[in-house]
């Protein structure tokens, strides 16, 4: 599975759930460690939280909604 902010599992942005999603961990479990990371490293995960938020794609819905086509309605 292609790593990418989640869509289902997301407070702010996804990165932590995409993270989990990604490698088969809890969403919780990986947010509680991300928070504990950043307070013990002088709040640098902030930065690279930031920064995955920009580089990291949004997830794919898991369904296309069918396109509305109003001049196929009678066929």
């Amino acid at each position: 599975m292609k790593l990418c902010r989640s869509i289902q599992n997301r407070v702010i942005a996804g990165v932590c759930g995409g993270l989990a999603e990604s490698y088969g961990l809890s969403p919780t479990r990986t947010r509680v460690v991300w928070v504990v990371a950043t307070i013990c490293t002088a709040f640098a995960g902030v930065i690279v939280y930031l920064a995955l938020w920009y580089l990291l794609p949004k997830a794919a819905l898991p369904f296309e909604p069918a396109v509305e086509q109003p001049w196929r309605r009678g066929a």
